[in-house]
């Protein structure tokens, strides 16, 4: 049984306004027994219409979480976390690294949502390209973040801009981005980076989570061996998400072990 959702967010993130309160008492009601917070933080997030920007007090964080872990002591053990907007700019690069030098979190994902600054997930990013080259774009773009942040813990959501593709990801294939994803896949294996199955795939009608079947099963015969697994959930309704699906198909490609991480240090459970 999985009993911990590595990738959620709270009203710390821009984009959700949800409690932190709320997501815990969720977990609780699953019967989990550790919870991970990881929020955005995107720093130098280009100007959008929504007015997000992706940014949270790290100081206000680690103090909410402090107080709720006296609170939730008997019940769960709550960890802290962080998803990290990749860029490869100075300015990004910089404040990235103060941030980790500063603060210390269990679980750090590192994901890529900007590509030229712009993120797939608006129509813009589509319009002047066809999706084979849009996807190609955002894979390159997440190999070239990855080489710059090896330290991170997991990469997130690897196929994140399928979500958001003209054809919903029913064009897509590991065969047609066989390269960059080898590319990808071997660093992350060399540099003990966990590969996130992120279930928000289920939600987004791809019916299967990022990355699929096909790219998972890439990464085992690449020698890969920490998975990581998070709803990347905002709001409770999505805390968790299709869990139940996603161990069966993680014990159909013969995983039976997920990773998760303690002050940065990985550690195996068994699925």
């Amino acid at each position: 049984m999985i009993q911990t959702d590595c990738h959620t967010h709270s009203s710390f993130s821009s984009d959700s306004s949800t409690p932190v309160e709320v997501m815990i008492e969720k977990a609780v009601s699953l019967g989990f027994d550790t919870f991970y917070l990881t929020d955005h933080m995107d720093f130098d997030f280009p100007f959008n219409k929504e007015g997000l920007t992706f940014v949270f007090s790290p100081s206000d964080y680690f103090k909410k979480l402090s107080d709720l872990r006296k609170i939730y002591e008997n019940k769960i053990k709550i960890k802290t976390g962080i998803e990290l907007g990749l860029r490869t700019t100075e300015s990004v690069n910089n404040q990235i690294n103060q941030l980790l030098d500063t603060y210390s979190f269990d679980l750090v994902i590192g994901s890529t949502h900007l590509v030229e600054n712009l993120d797939p997930y608006h129509f813009s990013y589509w319009e002047n390209r066809s999706e084979k080259e849009g996807l190609t774009k955002f894979f390159e773009t997440t190999l070239k973040n990855i080489i710059a942040y090896p330290n991170i813990n997991v990469l997130g959501h690897l196929d994140y801009a399928i979500r958001y593709a003209p054809s919903k990801g029913a064009s897509f294939s590991y065969e047609a981005y066989k390269s960059i994803l080898d590319e990808i896949l071997a660093f992350i294996i060399a540099q003990d980076i966990a590969l996130e199955v992120n279930t928000a795939g289920f939600k987004h009608g791809l019916g299967k989570p990022n990355p699929g079947p096909d790219v998972i099963k890439r990464y085992l015969q690449l020698g890969g061996h920490m998975i990581s697994i998070g709803s990347d959930g905002h709001v409770p309704k999505y805390y968790g998400y299709q869990f139940d699906q996603t161990r069966k198909l993680l014990l159909d490609l013969g995983i039976n072990q997920y990773t998760i991480f303690e002050d940065g240090v990985a550690g195996k459970r068994a699925l």
